[in-house]
């Protein structure tokens, strides 16, 4: 059977890479706006209406108008952009999120596709925080480091045109305590706390780590790093894009340094705790341009159609 997809914000950065995921598929065809109609609200309604699957690459504003110009109660709407990560009548795009998470995307016509730390902060918070190890009203902070292709075309512009010495140094940012991707953060992993997060921005294409940092003290008694790590076999058990890695990785720790690009050109998260006996911090490792947003995309359209959920990734 062939299924009809359309990007509507078909040239951002999420919007290519889609293209190139389904440009490889026999089962797809893809609808294509003529360049000079991009911003046609006509155009752009009738070909939202006549696809089954419909994703929206655009600003948050941009992506509500569209999501107004669907009609077709068969459209499916997968939006990348931050509009209804919390909204509600729209299923998060995270398949490994819980138990009940496929079905929810399978009866849904409306999936919003989780931002890149987003994903990586949620599959690592989320089944402590299920499990009990991870109290909700645990105050959390995370840092996440990040390719600069997350930036979309401004930076990675900005980036390969070289000449500024300020970028040959990683760059926090976010420093107002207000990302964007924190709503979600709370509301997808049960956390009652908002928490600190700052994301940094390195001189690379693509790839993404979020690390967060707990003391064993402060999660119910008697947890260890082997029980953390116990908790994320058993969440994501079966689940052919994650992979937890050994407490204490040797391979990650025979390298002295982490390779936060060992994802890269995957739809793989990677999962690590590293830990004294004290102290642990908790890792994900993730292409952001991959499972951190094109890729994840793909991902929720197969489950929703109910083909093989690992076709053409």
């Amino acid at each position: 059977m062939t299924y009809r997809a359309f990007v509507d914000g078909q040239e951002g950065t999420t919007g290519l890479r889609i293209h190139e995921y389904l440009a490889q598929r026999d089962d797809i065809e893809v609808l294509r706006i003529a360049a000079d109609k991009r911003k046609d609200a006509a155009e752009r309604a009738r070909l939202l209406n006549a696809a089954d699957v419909a994703f929206l690459c655009l600003p948050d504003a941009a992506a509500r108008e569209a999501a107004a110009l669907v009609t077709n109660p068969k459209t499916c709407l997968i939006d990348a952009s931050t509009a209804h990560r919390t909204a509600p009548g729209w299923v998060f795009g995270l398949p490994e999120l819980a138990a009940g998470q496929r079905e929810r995307l399978r009866t849904s016509k409306r999936i919003s596709n989780p931002g890149c730390h987003a994903s990586a902060f949620i599959l690592l918070l989320r089944p402590l925080v299920d499990a009990g190890l991870v109290p909700a009203d645990l105050p959390i902070s995370a840092s996440s480091i990040t390719g600069y292709s997350g930036g979309g075309k401004k930076m990675i512009e900005q980036y390969e045109a070289g000449g500024d010495a300020r970028l040959d140094a990683p760059r926090p940012y976010a420093l107002t305590l207000s990302h964007k991707h924190v709503p979600e953060m709370m509301a997808h992993t049960g956390l009652t706390v908002p928490p600190v997060f700052m994301p940094i921005v390195g001189g690379f294409y693509k790839g993404l780590s979020v690390s967060v940092p707990l003391h064993l003290s402060q999660l119910k008694a008697g947890t260890t790093p082997e029980a953390l790590q116990s908790v994320f076999r058993h969440h994501y058990e079966g689940e052919r894009f994650i992979r937890v890695m050994p407490v204490r990785d040797p391979a990650a720790l025979a390298d002295t340094f982490f390779d936060v690009q060992a994802a890269n050109d995957t739809n793989r998260v990677d999962i690590f705790v590293f830990a004294n006996d004290t102290q642990a911090i908790l890792m994900a490792r993730l292409d952001n341009l991959g499972k951190g947003a094109s890729g994840a995309a793909v991902q929720s359209m197969n489950v929703h159609l109910g083909i093989d959920e690992a076709r053409g990734l």
